[in-house]
């Protein structure tokens, strides 16, 4: 009896890992594109030979073709180079958002909930203060105070996206100080900032790799929404926010919109595919 429960053990568990290493298509997919968009921002040189700043005036305004994948802008620039090579701008800058967004909002969200009093109205006020402000004209505000350039509107986007952070890792970590093991710790002598750190930190993070992942996607919608208002990085940079800022005011060349644009959608819908995998893998 006690052989065939544990061989009925031992095919669940074989089963519930066959069932976790199962991919659907669409995640595969997602992975898939994010990892040509690392690799674009890793060198770009490999993935294409032509110059994205020094175009040839004989072949401007060229539609797609096999030699040039996105056809040419209005100085001859190959418009698939520029957008590979725009790609490094705009994953780095979604990073550092992403970044300044989870450690600051981690660590408001984290102090908040664990030390709780005072501590934890005040820094909710803070919060609430953030939330009430539009994300994009919170960072509309920073990016102006700080100055126009694809690095401050990194810095404004992860500013406007703290308070989100903070709100989630708050809750977690309400949730997890009432947890079992932690009052445990507590009655076995642990002092409070070992338990938060050894204890509550650890925990309370899980849930804030999908929110920094959504919020990756996030960034980089922010990030070119400012470039194309002009927030960001001047000509010849080719961000993807700022090409398609350019290639609107040529619409009888629609490839010049159409290219970024697609690129920035296709990356920012696999990440938020990803995300939501995340989110339901234990």
């Amino acid at each position: 009896m006690t052989l065939a429960s544990f061989s009925s053990a031992s095919r669940v568990t074989s089963i519930g890992r066959q069932t976790a290493l199962r991919v659907a298509p669409t995640v595969a997919l997602s992975f898939a594109v994010i990892a040509i968009v690392i690799a674009w921002s890793v060198a770009p040189s490999l993935f294409t030979g032509h110059s994205p700043i020094v175009g040839v005036p004989a072949d401007k305004l060229l539609s797609p073709s096999t030699a040039h994948w996105f056809g040419t802008d209005h100085l001859g620039r190959d418009l698939y180079t520029r957008v590979v090579y725009g790609t490094a701008s705009s994953v780095t800058s979604a990073l550092i958002a992403v970044v300044i967004a989870a450690v600051a909002g981690g660590l408001i969200g984290l102090l908040a909930g664990f030390l709780g009093g005072r501590v934890d109205i005040v820094l909710a006020r803070l919060v609430d203060v953030l939330l009430a402000i539009p994300n994009f004209l919170l960072a509309v505000i920073v990016v102006t105070a700080l100055g126009f350039d694809t690095t401050n509107a990194a810095i404004a986007t992860g500013v406007s996206a703290v308070a989100v952070f903070a709100r989630v890792m708050r809750a977690e970590v309400i949730k997890t100080r009432q947890a079992i093991f932690v009052e445990a710790a507590f009655l076995l002598g642990g002092s409070r900032w070992h338990i938060l750190l050894r204890h509550v930190l650890p925990n309370a993070s899980r849930s804030v790799l999908p929110l920094a992942v959504l919020q990756f996607g996030l960034s980089i919608l922010v990030i070119a929404s400012l470039a194309f208002l002009g927030y960001g990085d001047r000509p010849p940079a080719s961000d993807w926010g700022l090409l398609i800022s350019i290639g609107k005011d040529y619409l009888k060349w629609p490839w010049l919109v159409y290219a970024p644009a697609f690129v920035t959608i296709a990356t920012v819908l696999s990440v938020n595919r990803i995300s939501r995998w995340l989110r339901k893998t234990d």
